[in-house]
């Protein structure tokens, strides 16, 4: 028995965790401000405040904005999913066990990538409701308007998250999910996770906390509200373990999360135990 696994095996398992990281492993990597290749065991996102504009007397000096510039620490934390491939076992199994190994690390790194970015958005102090009722048009429509308040862009990368019973309240609105209001993308049809509405990409998610209890939260947010860090993607190591004829399958990553803007993140608080209307 050898005591290494060939070297194609491992760059095509390198590949597929790559890809299954990439296709169903993190929801929210790609909706947040992020950085890739950090050095170090944290990195710093640049707040910059807003400016004010005044008027000067003639031939007199103009008064800097003196626009503010805070820095916001992202520290990275190590995280790691292995599991072992026991020899005797694969004979026996008749689905490529590679396989499954692979979606399960890069699967498991993606939702913690999700649970970093999560609880970093829930560190904001801006909300609508209440925790006692469930998602409506008024809170949907509140949640846009709190971002407005706060001066967020407008400028398409608004992200709404929805847990799945709340995404399904909102289908019983009809300014959100009928295509009178918002277009020919029929919302009981959709094979996608998100849909565009009041200039935010909402979106299903299943981490969010107090999902199926009474105190359920939602989120809106801009992009830049929100900052990621990579000081290492999603990679894998495969070693033999000759004293339990396995090899061991490793996928590991180094990453962080913060939250940028307070301002630009607004929970939104529901019951999400109450049942959909006429169900």
């Amino acid at each position: 028995m050898s005591t290494s696994i060939d070297l194609s095996f491992v760059k095509q398992f390198e590949r597929e965790v790559h890809e299954a990281y990439q296709r169903q492993g993190s929801l929210l990597r790609a909706t947040v401000r992020s950085k890739n290749n950090v050095k170090g065991a944290s990195t710093t996102f640049q707040k910059v405040g807003k400016g004010v504009a005044s008027t000067k007397a003639r031939h007199g000096k103009i008064t800097p904005m003196n626009v503010d510039h805070t820095p916001i620490e992202c520290t990275l934390q190590d995280f790691f999913a292995g599991d072992y491939i026991d020899k005797l076992d694969e004979a026996k199994v008749n689905h490529d066990e590679r396989m499954v190994i692979a979606n399960a690390g890069a699967w498991g790194l993606g939702r913690k990538t999700d649970e970093l970015l999560i609880t970093a958005a829930d560190a904001s102090t801006t909300f609508v409701g209440d925790f006692t009722g469930a998602i409506t048009r008024v809170l949907l429509v509140g949640a846009v308007e709190a971002l407005d308040d706060n001066d967020v862009p407008d400028d398409g990368n608004r992200w709404g998250l929805l847990t799945p019973r709340q995404w399904s309240h909102a289908l019983t609105v009809s300014e959100f999910a009928s295509a009178d209001f918002v277009g020919d993308d029929l919302p009981f049809m959709q094979r996608n996770r998100t849909r565009s509405w009041l200039g935010v990409n909402w979106m299903r998610h299943t981490g969010l906390p107090g999902k199926s209890t009474t105190t359920g939260t939602c989120f809106a947010y801009h992009k830049n509200a929100l900052g990621h860090a990579s000081g290492m993607d999603v990679t894998s190591d495969i070693t033999w373990q000759g004293d339990r004829a396995a090899h061991f399958v490793n996928n590991m990553m180094s990453q962080g999360a913060c939250l940028i803007d307070a301002e630009g993140v607004v929970e939104i608080r529901v019951n999400d135990t109450l049942a959909i209307p006429g169900s």
